[in-house]
């Protein structure tokens, strides 16, 4: 199994972190190296639980679903999922609810505004990237009707391909921000356990990942 997401401030494969007083947050980092996975930690915490249960893996077709994904994928670069998810509705306000089209129309005086909003990230390579992303999105629709219809037009593609199609499309996505923003819209599958309610769940939604297995 890929990897097991993801608590503080990971980003390495099988990375270990000393627990503390924030445990499981701090105590987990990659699960495969602790022989404890996401699908076991998650469930019940307060952030992670509500995301493991009901969104991670799940099939997205949505435009602005997926463009906020992306966007906050990009963000958790050198942080922890747990800073993004408690941070995700301030995100959502600082960037149009991830209106596709109103980020495209972000100026100077925007990214100015975002760099000062204490809610969200304060990265000027991670704001100028989303709002050059948001620009792609509008010319995936010209070019394959959509975010959605751009994805399933390349899938299935091996997860090298796949961040090398990214890295030609959008900016700040390399291969562990890639293979997780596919991972978590059910176009890689890994996200959860066999043995997980959420994996029988998302199975009946029969996603990308799945399709590919039983149809190709």
């Amino acid at each position: 199994m890929r990897r097991q997401r993801r608590f503080a401030g990971e980003r390495s494969w099988a990375a270990r972190e000393p627990a503390g007083a924030d445990a499981p947050d701090r105590q987990i980092r990659k699960g495969q190296d602790m022989g404890t996975t996401y699908c076991d930690v998650a469930p019940g915490h307060e952030w992670h639980g509500p995301y493991h249960d009901t969104e991670y893996g799940v099939p997205l077709t949505d435009e602005s679903a997926l463009f906020e994904r992306l966007i906050l994928e990009i963000n958790q670069a050198g942080l922890s999922w747990l800073t993004i998810l408690k941070k995700r509705d301030a995100f959502r306000r600082a960037y149009g609810a991830f209106d596709v089209e109103t980020v495209s129309r972000y100026g100077a005086r925007d990214t100015a505004r975002l760099l000062a909003d204490t809610g969200i990230i304060r990265n000027r390579l991670k704001v100028e990237a989303a709002i050059h992303n948001a620009r792609q999105v509008l010319a995936l629709r010209k070019t394959h009707g959509g975010f959605a219809a751009w994805l399933d037009a390349h899938h299935p593609l091996p997860r090298e391909e796949w961040v090398t199609l990214f890295k030609q499309t959008f900016r700040f996505t390399g291969g562990e921000i890639t293979g997780e923003f596919l991972l978590s819209t059910g176009y890689l599958p890994g996200a959860h356990t066999p043995d997980c309610p959420a994996y029988k769940r998302i199975l009946k939604l029969n996603p990308p990942w799945k399709r590919t297995r039983t149809e190709n």
